[in-house]
């Protein structure tokens, strides 16, 4: 499946440093540290497999500590480090930094979504073509995607993040402001150790 506009696409992924105890705490009560930290490694490595395959710029913003030396090299990857606040003024943050650069559309995923594709991105990059806003809804009620043609504050603002009222609330949102918008198919997110399903080491 090929990109429309190709070149005026970017797409935002938020990331962490891998660090023993910094990662997946919720899954590290469960199944210890160690092992929480070896899940987020993976999760890690199917997201930049998956976004590589999209030859579009990829822009990383790291949660924290960024090191210069990981498997985000800078020649194929541009970083970045996350503002300050909550996750939905991160996010509007980096949205407002990279449509700086003159980008049409705009998406930003996260790291911790094993089920997600290349080709579920470019769906959603196509989508967004003949749309305002484009979601990738996750089980547990928040999304895994969220896709965008300008910076549109409200989206990021007033939402119950981390609960599974996000979705609803952001399509609530959408409704209000009279937006068109597309939903991607249903994706799990790896939060607790029941949805870790795949073979990780």
């Amino acid at each position: 499946m090929e990109i429309l506009n190709k070149n005026k696409t970017a797409l935002i992924v938020f990331v962490r440093t891998p660090e023993l105890g910094k990662v997946k705490t919720r899954l590290a009560k469960t199944m210890g540290e160690e092992e929480a930290l070896e899940v987020y490694k993976y999760l890690l490595n199917h997201t930049k497999d998956v976004v590589n395959k999209l030859e579009i710029p990829v822009f990383i913003y790291y949660a924290g500590l960024m090191k210069s030396q990981d498997i985000w090299n800078t020649q194929n990857f541009k970083k970045r480090l996350q503002s300050e606040g909550d996750l939905g003024h991160r996010m509007m943050d980096a949205f407002t930094e990279v449509f700086a650069h003159g980008y049409a559309k705009v998406m930003i995923i996260g790291s911790d979504c094993y089920e997600l594709t290349s080709e579920i991105i470019i769906q959603g990059i196509n989508k967004l073509e003949y749309n305002d806003i484009v979601i990738g809804p996750a089980a547990d009620g928040g999304y895994y995607l969220l896709g965008m043609k300008k910076v549109i504050s409200d989206l990021f603002i007033n939402i119950s993040w981390s609960t599974k009222h996000v979705l609803n609330e952001t399509i609530g949102v959408a409704q209000n402001l009279h937006l068109t918008y597309e939903l991607l198919p249903v994706l799990n997110d790896v939060d607790e150790e029941k949805d870790v399903t795949f073979t990780y080491k």
